[in-house]
C-alpha cells in the first residue's frame, strides 16, 4: 500500500474522533503496542504502550534503554470541522424531516450543501448502574442526509456571495414524514438498530455528520489528494508512522505521541492540549519507572515537541492572500510554521532544530508564516508546549480548502511530513 493510500485508508475509517482514535489504536495494536487503563496504576518497563483517554483522545509511547537520555513528543490533533447531531434532532416541516444540528469549529459551512452525508460516532446505553454506562462506536457508512441549496431562481443574486444561518439554512433533509409527527424515540430505534440496543434503553449520544465520499488522488499527474479530513488525520499518521518506527527501531529514551481531541474549539477540555492530560501522561509514566518528580521536571525542560497540523499552501487564484516572501506550495515538503504572536508554537532554536533534522534526512521543507495583515488560525502546540513548558516547534503538510467539506493536499507531503516523525522520534 502508498503513502497516500494508506493515508486515504485511515481517513475513510476515521468518521468521527472515536473512530480516528479506534483506527490509531488498531494500528498500535498491529505493532505491539499494550493498552493501559487511565483509571488503574501502572507498572512498565522497556517497551510500547498506549492509553485511550475518554475515547477520543490518545496518548502512545515507546520506552526505551537509557530512557533519561532524551524525551521527544509529537502531536496532533483528532477532531475536525464537522456537524453534530443535537438532542431530539427531528423536526417537521409541511411533510420534510429534518435534522437539527450545530457545527462544530470554522467549517466552510457552504462546501457542505448538496453533499451525501453519513453519520458516525458514539451511543451510550444504559448499564449496569448509572456510573457504568455502555458505549458503542455507530459508523452508518452509507448516505443518509443532505443539506440542499437555494435554487438560483429562488436568489438570483445566490452567486454574489449568501451569508448561511446555521440554524435555518444547514439543517440537513432526513427523511419523508407525511401527517406523522416524529418522535425522538423513532430516532433512538434508527440508532438502536444498528448497535442492537432498545430505543428505551440509549442515554445519550455524540454524532457527527461527515461526507459520504471517499478521498481520492487526482491531478493530470496524479499529484494530489482530495479528502474529507486532511485537516488533522495526515498528521496522525505521520505520529503514528514515526511512534511505531521507534518501537521497530528500540530507540533510546522516552518517545510518545500526542492525539488530542477538541483542538478545533479551543482545546480546554479534560482531553484537550489545554488540560493537565499531557504532563500527567508524562509524569505517571515516570512514577511507574521508579524515577522521581525532580527527574521527570528536569527531562521535561531537556526535551522537545513536534505539533503537527496543516498549514495554508499558497492559493493559485488568491496569491495576494499570501506572505509575500514566504510561499509555501503543494508538493513543496514539510512546511515550519512561523508567528511572532505565538499562535504557532516555536523560537529560533526550536526552528534550527527541526530545519537541521529535515536537512540531514533529505526531508524537504518550506516556511508558512501569516500576512501581516491577515490573522491566521492557532494550533495546539503553543497550548499543550505551555502547559509542559517544553521547547516546540509547530509543523504539517499545505493545504488547499483548509476547513472545507474537502480539502487538497500534494501526494508528496504526506510521505515528507512521515519521514520527518520517523528520524524526530528515530
Amino acid at each position: 500500500m502508498t503513502t497516500a493510500e494508506h493515508l486515504l485508508t485511515f481517513i475513510k475509517q476515521s468518521t468521527s474522533p472515536y473512530h480516528t482514535v479506534s483506527s490509531a489504536a488498531n494500528i498500535l495494536e498491529e505493532n505491539g503496542f499494550k493498552e493501559l487503563a487511565l483509571n488503574e496504576e501502572w507498572h512498565l518497563s522497556e517497551g510500547n504502550y498506549y492509553v485511550k483517554v475518554y475515547g477520543t483522545t490518545l496518548f502512545a509511547f515507546h520506552i526505551g534503554r537509557r530512557v533519561r537520555s532524551s524525551m521527544r513528543i509529537a502531536s496532533a490533533h483528532t477532531d475536525f470541522p464537522a456537524i453534530r447531531v443535537k438532542p431530539n434532532p427531528i423536526s417537521k416541516e409541511k411533510g420534510y424531516g429534518k435534522l437539527n444540528v450545530e457545527t462544530y469549529g470554522g467549517l466552510i459551512l457552504n462546501t457542505w450543501l448538496d453533499r451525501p452525508l453519513s453519520m458516525a460516532g458514539a451511543v451510550v446505553c444504559r448499564g449496569a448502574s448509572p456510573f457504568s454506562p455502555v458505549q458503542h462506536l455507530i459508523d452508518m457508512k452509507r448516505p443518509l442526509f443532505t443539506i440542499p441549496n437555494l435554487a438560483i431562481h429562488m436568489n438570483r443574486a445566490m452567486n454574489d456571495g449568501v451569508a448561511l444561518n446555521r440554524q435555518k439554512d444547514m439543517l440537513p433533509l432526513a427523511m419523508m414524514c407525511g401527517d406523522e409527527t416524529p418522535t425522538e424515540k423513532q430516532w433512538l430505534e434508527v440508532l438502536g438498530n444498528e448497535i442492537g440496543c432498545a430505543a428505551e434503553d440509549i442515554l445519550s449520544y455524540e454524532l457527527t455528520l461527515y461526507p459520504a465520499e471517499d478521498g481520492c488522488i487526482f491531478g493530470l499527474q496524479n499529484e494530489f489528494i482530495s479528502s474529507p479530513r486532511l485537516d488533522n488525520l495526515t498528521s496522525c499518521v505521520a505520529c503514528l508512522t514515526g511512534i511505531t518506527e521507534a518501537a521497530q527501531a528500540k530507540a533510546e529514551g522516552l518517545r510518545v505521541i500526542a492525539l488530542f481531541d477538541n483542538e478545533e474549539v479551543g482545546s480546554r477540555t479534560k482531553q484537550g492540549g489545554a488540560s493537565m492530560i499531557l504532563p500527567t501522561i508524562i509524569h505517571r509514566i515516570y512514577d511507574a519507572l521508579g524515577l522521581s518528580a525532580e527527574a521527570c521536571r528536569a527531562d521535561i525542560s531537556g526535551g522537545f515537541m513536534v505539533s503537527a497540523d496543516v498549514a495554508h499552501a499558497y492559493h493559485p487564484n488568491h496569491g495576494e492572500k499570501n506572505d509575500i516572501t514566504n510561499i509555501p506550495i503543494l508538493n513543496g515538503g514539510v512546511v515550519l510554521k512561523i508567528a511572532a504572536s505565538q499562535s504557532y508554537a516555536g523560537d529560533a532554536m526550536a526552528l534550527a532544530t527541526v530545519r537541521d533534522l529535515c536537512e540531514a534526512n533529505d526531508i524537504p521543507w518550506q516556511r508558512y508564516v501569516n500576512r501581516s495583515d491577515i490573522p491566521g488560525g492557532s494550533t495546539v502546540g503553543s497550548i499543550s508546549s505551555a502547559m509542559l513548558t517544553m521547547r516546540t516547534m509547530d509543523v504539517g503538510v499545505a493545504l488547499l480548502a483548509m476547513h472545507s467539506a474537502r480539502e487538497t493536499m500534494g501526494i508528496e507531503d504526506q510521505t515528507a511530513l512521515n519521514s520527518l516523525m520517523k528520524a524526530f522520534l528515530r
